[in-house]
């Protein structure tokens, strides 16, 4: 039977923990990694409805892609939502393995699964990790196939990510062709993005700063949201694991739960 730490190892070789940033945390979060699985939830978030998910898919194993403690912890009050999820996990035998930025970088990681989601080809990353030989780092930036107006690209990306809503700033091109993403807050690296040459740069969490930028630099910036834009690798990673499971002849069942945007629009 396979146990936490067989997950982890897997994990560890679709998405290395040294591939995180230094200041996430990744990893076994809660829980021992000598505890027997015989299925895992997938999801972006840790919220205590996940805990229930898990129950009624009986998974002993959830991995979340935002970490479950992410700040050092100075207190463990169960009426706040951090304490109240671990001790949720704790009560009921749910090991949390948090994998974050490095599944951000890693090849085949959340960037690369939105580029292709909104079908680039040719990617590469838009900021290289140099201690990385397998084209891994933060973004990506490719090519359509067929170049598309501005209109026809924002339709696209409605049809493919279902976000709640967009957000745009600075001169939409007349075409486009040439598309840098990344999953995510990311609005730092829109200058990365215009330098590389993209027509557009698709991100979440857009600062204000950011966007003035790039209204005064002439880059088509988009904030598609942050579960639009990272959502679509937690059934990426179901298959993958899976896949992989399945070679290493272990009998656990994997499945993607079921998470809506936190933020909506408001209609008046």
């Amino acid at each position: 039977m396979a146990t936490v730490q067989d997950l982890l190892d897997i994990l560890n070789d679709i998405a290395a923990d040294d591939l995180a940033e230094a200041w996430d945390n990744v990893g076994l979060l809660i829980g021992s990694p000598h505890h027997r699985i015989t299925s895992v939830l997938i999801a972006l978030d840790p919220t205590i409805e996940l805990i229930g998910q898990a129950q009624n898919y009986g998974a002993e194993l959830v991995i979340t892609h935002h970490p479950a403690i992410f700040h050092p912890l100075k207190s463990l009050r169960t009426d706040q939502p951090v304490g109240n999820f671990i001790s949720s996990a704790l009560q009921t035998g749910i090991n949390v393995i948090g994998c974050h930025t490095n599944l951000d970088s890693t090849r085949g990681g959340v960037s690369d699964v939105l580029a292709q989601t909104l079908g680039l080809v040719n990617t590469e990353p838009l900021v290289a990790d140099k201690s990385c030989n397998d084209a891994c780092g933060l973004g990506r930036i490719g090519n359509l196939k067929t170049a598309v107006t501005a209109d026809g690209f924002i339709a696209g990306m409605y049809n493919a990510l279902s976000p709640p809503w967009l957000l745009e700033a600075g001169p939409r091109p007349e075409l486009v062709r040439r598309v840098a993403v990344c999953g995510g807050s990311c609005s730092d690296f829109s200058e990365t993005a215009l330098q590389a040459g993209a027509d557009v740069f698709i991100t979440a969490e857009v600062k204000h700063a950011a966007a003035r930028w790039a209204e005064e630099a002439g880059l088509w910036l988009i904030d598609g949201g942050h579960f639009a834009t990272e959502n679509p690798a937690m059934p990426a990673l179901q298959q993958l694991l899976t896949s992989r499971l399945k070679q290493a002849d272990m009998a656990v069942q994997i499945y993607s739960a079921r998470q809506d945007p936190p933020l909506k629009l408001i209609i008046s």
